[in-house]
Order: structure tokens, then sequence, then C-alpha cells
């Protein structure tokens, strides 16, 4: 909608508030609220909100800027506007970008921007005119979950009446008889009910996110136990996948909550069972025709050959942006279907790298990097794998002989001595990205000002708090030495 159509829209709708949301720099939605007249109140147009935009103070966002330079602009983009699905009173939710208050300059650390100049650059470069990212986020569903931490104690304890931990007790959580019906460990794949016992919770996210403007494919139960569950996004453009993943969260974590439950995107939040991944589909286009589409290995084209390779090239310090938490390489190991080497196959689940064979229409054909996990930042992590495989279109390097023996996990240490893997610790991670980033520089699509900022705050904030910590197990492993 345009401004005037959202001022007609809202007196329609008995809108009393609008609510604008913005990212931070790691990926979670901020937001203000006002009054609706604040936005909707203007005679001159070049005075509205939608042009001067809302002062905030940026120092108290998580990486953005310093105390005494912390005055910033949200400015409201009308394309983004929706009605919120969970605000109780009528309120328009409307996603901002952010600006400088003085020069009126993009703000470098918005990651919005970031995406935003993803795109640029693929039309900038003459390569193609068009990214297509098509995400599959996992999540958990569960009915309690406990943490703390301090300078003599630490725990966490989740539970689920879904888990099959529960199965002896002779009650539910509550407090129904128990009936014993529980996916297995790593057995959560599309079992139908009574095992699955949120598909109407699924299908309530789903119709939300429909009216909310967002097209689905399909739900269903994923492998782990107690609630493990994901649901399809139809592909669309990079920035306004980012724009949909943040919705997304926002979605399943507050029906969730209407439930009496909680959903998290945590990676790894269970041991011995599958994490939670976010499986990543990218194509480039020009002109309505899917440049990824040709005569080569699995119907691919030599542009997505060339593709592959600055992927493969760049993965190691790729994760440090699409697997951004320690608790990613809890997932990040063989077993899980969390996929650790950097080769690519086609159909093989097991390779970073997967062309999925779904369909002979040339429309279909895509690149999945399966690595990434949904805890980060989508417009840094959608950014970041495209621009690694820009990398690779831009030098025409060969990505090699595709891996397709049947399961990567099984092979010899001396077959896997040859062949890359990600890190296996976000230490190790950003080490890799300190060392490789020029790849997301160019075009000036990352500046040098977001890289020092994620690597500072991921060092400080993540890596060295929870180096510095005992962990629990540590106590039964050493305690009486």
């Amino acid at each position: 909608m345009t401004p005037e159509e959202i001022k007609a829209f809202c007196a329609d709708n008995a809108i009393r508030f609008v609510d604008v949301k913005f990212v931070d720099l790691f990926g979670q939605w901020q937001h203000i609220t006002r009054p609706i007249h604040e936005l909707n109140d203007w005679s001159d147009y070049s005075r509205s909100p939608w042009l001067s935009g809302y002062g905030f103070d940026g120092s108290s966002i998580r990486g953005f800027q310093k105390i005494e330079e912390s005055d910033m602009l949200l400015i409201p983009d009308p394309e983004t506007a929706l009605i919120d699905p969970f605000i109780q009173s009528p309120t328009l939710s409307v996603i901002a970008n952010v600006e400088d208050p003085v020069t009126r300059a993009r703000y470098s650390r918005d990651a919005r921007y970031v995406a935003q100049k993803a795109e640029q650059y693929v039309k900038d470069s003459g390569v193609g005119d068009t990214v297509y990212i098509g995400p599959e986020l996992e999540f958990f569903i569960f009915d309690e979950v406990r943490f703390a931490s301090d300078q003599h104690s630490a725990f966490y304890s989740v539970d689920s009446d879904e888990g099959i931990w529960n199965s002896g007790a002779e009650s539910t959580l509550r407090g129904d008889l128990n009936q014993g019906y529980r996916p297995r460990y790593k057995e959560g794949y599309f079992p139908v009910s009574p095992h699955d016992t949120q598909t109407d919770l699924r299908n309530e996210m789903v119709e939300i996110m429909e009216a909310c403007g967002i097209q689905i494919e399909l739900h269903h139960h994923e492998v782990a136990t107690a609630g493990q569950g994901e649901i399809d996004m139809r592909f669309d453009t990079l920035t306004k996948m980012g724009d949909k993943s943040l919705l997304y969260k926002y979605i399943v974590k507050n029906v969730a909550k209407r439930h009496g439950k909680v959903a998290t995107f945590m990676p790894k939040p269970l041991f011995a069972d599958n994490g939670s991944g976010m499986h990543t589909h990218l194509s480039i286009w020009r002109d309505g025709s899917n440049l990824f589409a040709g005569d080569e290995y699995a119907g691919i084209s030599k542009m997505c050959l060339a593709y592959i390779a600055g992927i493969i090239k760049h993965g190691k310090a790729l994760m440090a942006i699409c697997a951004p938490t320690t608790n990613s390489y809890k997932r990040l190991v063989p077993g899980y279907e969390a996929p650790v080497n950097l080769v690519y196959s086609a159909r093989n689940r097991s390779a970073a790298c997967r062309i999925p064979l779904v369909s002979p229409d040339p429309r279909q054909k895509r690149v999945e990097f399966r690595p990434p996990d949904p805890a980060g930042n989508p417009y840094l992590t959608f950014a970041a794998i495209f621009m690694a495989g820009m990398d690779g279109i831009m030098n025409g390097w060969d990505p090699g002989a595709p891996l397709d023996k049947t399961n990567l996990f099984d092979l010899s240490p001396e077959e896997l001595a040859n062949i890359p893997t990600v890190g296996q610790s976000l230490d190790e991670s950003l080490h890799a990205l300190e060392d490789d980033h020029d790849f997301l520089l160019k075009g000036g699509v990352f500046t040098p000002d977001v890289i020092e900022t994620w690597l500072a705050s991921k060092y400080e904030n993540d890596v060295d708090p929870v180096r510095m910590r005992p962990h629990p197990y540590e106590f039964h492993l050493y305690f009486d030495v």
C-alpha cells in the first residue's frame, strides 16, 4: 500500500496504533508503538513519518551506535504494512529502515540495508536481476523451559508432553492420564496423530502467516521427539524473505504462547536428537529465466556450478554468520542430518550443497545450502551465502566433481582427510571470517564496521562467556579427580 492507501485502510479497519519494527544486528526484532494519528495526521507528505521518520536511541540496540552518537531514525516502509495478528488493540505493523538523522544516509549496520545492497549488487554486476531465497526454518514447541546460570550453579530443563522421556510418567504435564503415544528419538519425521500432537497448532500458524502475506507450501513434524516442526514458505526475493523470516518467527512464538506453550529456534536444545536447521535454497534469475538451469550435472548451469564453488570455498567463514551461536555447533556434528562436509551432490542430504531433484522443470533448479540454522539474522545469512556464490561466479571457479556416495558420514578417515568441512566451534568459524571476508565487502554490500562489530560482539558475548563457565557435565566427568 501507498501512504495514502494506508490512511484509508486504517480508517476502514479502525486501526488505533502503529507498531514500527526493525531488526538489531544479530537478528532480533525490536519495536516502538505509537497512536495511529502519529503516522497518519499529516497534510504535507514531505513532513510525514514516512519521510521524516521516528527518532530512537541507537546505543540501546545490540550492535548499533555508541552512546555519544546514539540518535537514529526509523523510516517506515509502507510496502510492509499489515495488521499485527497478536496485539489486542487494532494495530498496523510496519517494518522500518534505519537512517542517520544528520546525514540521512542509510545505516551500515541495518541488516535490512545489507540485504537490499546484495539485491542491487546482482543487478550492478550484470549477472542477473533477481535473487530468490527459500529457507526451511525448523523449531521446537515445548510445554516448559527453565534455565539459570550464576557464579555457583547452572542448569537447564526443557519438557514436552510429546517427549519420549515422558513415556513412563503416570500422567501428562497437564494432569491427564498418560496414553503413551510419543515419537521416539530420531523417529519424528511425518508420523500422523496421535504421535504428532501439534498439527492443529501448526495449522493455526499457517493460517496467520497466509493472512499476513506469507505463502506456505506445507508443514510437518520434524525428526526429533518433543514437538519439532517445520513450516515451509514459498521462495521470494532476498530482502522480502528476510522480512518474512522474522515475521514467521514472530508468528510461531506467539501462537505457541497463545496455547500455553513455548517455541524456540535454538539450534540444539536436546542432546542426542536432531537439532533445528535452516536449509536455504538459492537461485539467480534474469528476465524471468532461471540462470541456474542448464545442461551440466543434475541439470544445472555452469553459472550454478561456479556459485557452488564460491559457497564451498568460503564455507568455513560463512558459518560465523549462518551458524552464529555456540549452540549451533552442538548441531553441526555427523549423524544428525547436519551436513558438515563442504561438497556438493544431487539429492544427497549429507552434502553441504545439494541440488534437489524434485522436478525436471528448469524453474525449480536451485542450490540448497544445508549447514545454516535459524538462530541468526536472516538478512545477513541470506546476503552472505549469496555473496559467497557470487564470488564463485565472478571468478569462474570450478567446484570439482560432485561427491555422490550414499552417506558422506560413512566415509573412511582417509577419504574424509581430503574433504573440507565447516568449523567445529563458533570460535573456529569466527577466526575463519577474520581471515576470509573480502568477498562480503564487494559492491559495498557488507562494510568493515559490520564485520568488525559482529566479530567483536560474538567473541565477547558468546564465545568467552561460554568458554569461562563450568559445564554441568564437567562435574560428572571431573568432580572426583
